[in-house]
């Protein structure tokens, strides 16, 4: 089973020897985030910084920082495992499109009896401050890369309903500190959260938005799930853990977080009230320059006793973010199959920021199936962010680069296996030379045919492998080489 807050995986992570408790005062300003980043990179343990500068708070960091910790955070011995559940079920129904996996989607939460359930004397609502009492100056923000624009946290999961639907919406987003009750809310332009804000604004209304940290692992997982906007991540939280979410109500806004999450931050957004946010060291490797955002008020701080606050770092790969994105990658092959149904696998490299590339194997049956396979791709939800599309056939190995880049490099003739086309790209994707859309590439890497054009002589020739026979016979005799 998963663990049900964020104080029992690190009890967890303790005892496997998976954590360091760093007791050394550590400054929130640049060091910590180099401290973190040498030991992501280095695939160290988990971080509980005890004695955080200006802060009172331990700061637990690198939590999901190998895929080892990230599977034992969600009770999983492999991402496949979630992918197969959610495959199997689906299987029966055969639905089409966005309406039938969110049908589909609904039948597993129904299935399995996983909707959040509302308590009452939640652990998170031990410690209670509002007005004056508030002071985010005393939470760990990260000022974490030189040309940041000032501290932010990283691991707020941000609560919004639809003005108008009441639909939830648990979101991820960078939060800028702007002083002792004021946060930037970094809503970018394809977000459930920006759509809801922009609902409330033109109603004339404010907003109510709960932010929470150190949230029980699948919550937090869930809230970095590219879900559609009226799918509600905490079913698929208590999906993905096999066992409800325990919610309750907020103090002073109507929205319900977590029950044993560690901090919760509650407020009202103004309509039109912005301020700059940023630069910020991203996820991209790179700054994202600095632009108006909305600015939130916090009206009210609830915490357990004796909170643990959590965040992460993110810049140029490998960090955090990689294990996250390879579980989703995983769990959400069956949806895909749903929209896409000729893929056989796929792979969204770590090194591409997950939107910048996404490699695909197919079983090629007809002239152009690949290109409609990347259009089809261009058309699904958020992969319509995808900047390059590889297609190769499906005995590839599509997490084996080394395969891939050898049947991409030698399988295509650019004037006819290059599509080229323009469309919306992330909002954070500082390459195009405008804000919001640039181009787009598909490579067909696959087999052609000769309907495709392809008529020389003898047709697409034969990769080279060993005469079978021979490799069994050197297989049983290898000890007798001597090597």
């Amino acid at each position: 089973m998963a663990y049900d807050d964020l104080r029992s995986l690190l009890r967890a992570l303790e005892r496997d020897r998976d954590l360091k408790r760093i007791k050394a005062e550590v400054d929130p300003y640049l060091e910590i985030g180099e401290i973190v980043d040498r030991v992501q990179k280095s695939g160290g343990p988990a971080l509980l910084f005890e004695n955080v500068k200006g802060s009172s708070l331990p700061l637990a960091m690198n939590v999901f920082g190998t895929d080892r910790r990230l599977l034992k955070a969600l009770g999983l011995e492999s991402y496949d495992e979630i992918s197969e559940k959610i495959g199997g079920l689906l299987k029966p129904e055969l639905p089409q499109g966005f309406v039938g996996m969110r049908e589909a989607f609904g039948k597993l939460g129904a299935m399995t009896h996983v909707p959040p359930k509302k308590v009452k004397g939640a652990p998170v609502q031990e410690v209670v401050l509002e007005g004056d009492d508030v002071d985010l100056e005393a939470l760990p923000a990260l000022f974490t890369w030189p040309e940041d624009g000032g501290s932010f946290f990283n691991l707020g999961l941000t609560h919004t309903k639809h003005p108008e639907t009441g639909v939830r919406n648990l979101g991820l987003y960078r939060l800028q500190r702007h002083d002792r009750r004021t946060i930037g809310m970094h809503w970018q332009i394809h977000k459930d959260s920006r759509n809801h804000y922009q609902v409330a604004a033109r109603r004339g209304e404010k907003l109510p938005v709960a932010i929470a940290f150190g949230c029980p692992p699948a919550v937090t997982y869930a809230s970095t799930a590219p879900l559609p906007g009226d799918i509600d991540e905490y079913l698929f939280a208590g999906f993905t853990q096999g066992k409800r979410v325990e919610m309750t109500d907020c103090r002073t806004v109507p929205l319900q977080v977590p029950a044993h999450a560690e901090v919760v931050l509650e407020g009202w957004l103004e309509p039109g009230k912005t301020l700059p946010e940023g630069p910020f060291g991203d996820h991209t490797g790179f700054y994202t320059p600095q632009e108006d955002f909305p600015a939130l008020t916090i009206d009210c701080v609830t915490m357990r006793k004796r909170p643990v606050f959590q965040s992460i770092v993110v810049g140029r790969p490998p960090t955090e973010d990689g294990p996250l994105g390879r579980a989703t990658e995983r769990f959400f092959l069956p949806l895909l199959k749903i929209i896409v149904p000729d893929i056989v696998d796929y792979h969204l490299p770590e090194a591409g920021g997950f939107h910048n590339c996404m490699i695909v194997s197919i079983d090629k049956k007809y002239p152009k199936h690949a290109q409609k396979v990347m259009h089809a791709i261009w058309g699904a939800h958020m992969l319509s962010l995808e900047k390059l599309i590889v297609v190769v056939d499906a005995e590839c190995n599509v997490r084996d680069l080394h395969e891939v880049a050898w049947r991409a490099l030698g399988n295509v003739d650019y004037s006819r296996d290059l599509t080229v086309v323009e469309g919306p790209v992330d909002h954070l994707d500082h390459a195009s030379y405008q804000q919001f859309w640039g181009g787009k590439a598909g490579v067909d890497a696959t087999t052609k045919l000769p309907e495709e054009g392809y008529t020389r002589d003898g047709g697409w020739p034969h990769a080279i492998e060993s005469d079978p026979d021979v490799a069994r016979l050197v297989t049983e005799r290898w000890k007798e080489y001597g090597l």
